[in-house]
């Protein structure tokens, strides 16, 4: 149950977030076609003018639980704090896919070929643009450190991505072909440090 604050009436923050909750746990049960105004005021048991009220419409909601998503991706990506530097960007392609692999839904609403949303929310648009920003940093950090090669940092975070998007979405797809996933995708990490890194003397 909802806590009530004073004067006997819910905080809005605390019922925009458990419609947030409600919907993540529809999106989790039934794919984001299951996310409906509907199906998401059953599951919070609240009248659907309720998620009108606070999210404006079915994009708005959905807008807040990708937005939470990419939250969620920025925190596995910086979750990677090992000292020697090297380790510390591998860690962060495994955290990277380890969030793929816990949340499919959510990672297949947040990058999927169709929009999930048909204009991003300020606050969507500002939670994808910081999970960017997060892995531009270990970019920066390795650069600075002589882990890898001098150059524009979010250029090589760039072809980071979208190599390790490719494996993950791959996998989520099951369409690796390799007989071990996680062993290819140990080797396609390690084969991008390879390559990215400062050539030795």
């Amino acid at each position: 149950m909802t806590d009530v604050g004073a004067g006997g009436r819910t905080p809005s923050r605390a019922v925009e977030q458990a419609l947030v909750d409600a919907a993540e746990r529809v999106l989790v049960r039934d794919g984001l076609a299951g996310v409906t105004v509907r199906a998401v005021a059953v599951e919070a048991g609240v009248a659907p003018m309720g998620v009108y009220n606070r999210f404006g419409s079915k994009d708005g909601l959905v807008a807040a639980v990708l937005a939470r998503g990419f939250e969620g991706l920025a925190a596995a990506t910086t979750e990677a704090q090992d000292p020697d530097p090297t380790v510390r960007l591998l860690d962060c392609g495994r955290n990277y896919r380890r969030f793929a692999l816990a949340h499919p839904q959510h990672y297949g609403a947040m990058f999927g070929t169709g929009a999930a949303v048909s204009a991003p929310t300020p606050e969507l648009a500002d939670r994808a643009a910081a999970a960017f920003t997060a892995l531009v940093d270990q970019v920066r950090s390795g650069m600075d450190r002589g882990v890898l090669r001098p150059g524009q940092p979010r250029e090589t975070a760039q072809l980071i991505w979208s190599a390790v998007h490719g494996a993950v979405s791959l996998e989520l797809g099951g369409l690796v072909q390799a007989e071990d996933a996680a062993v290819t995708y140990e080797a396609l990490l390690q084969m991008l440090l390879d390559g990215l890194g400062r050539p030795h003397p």
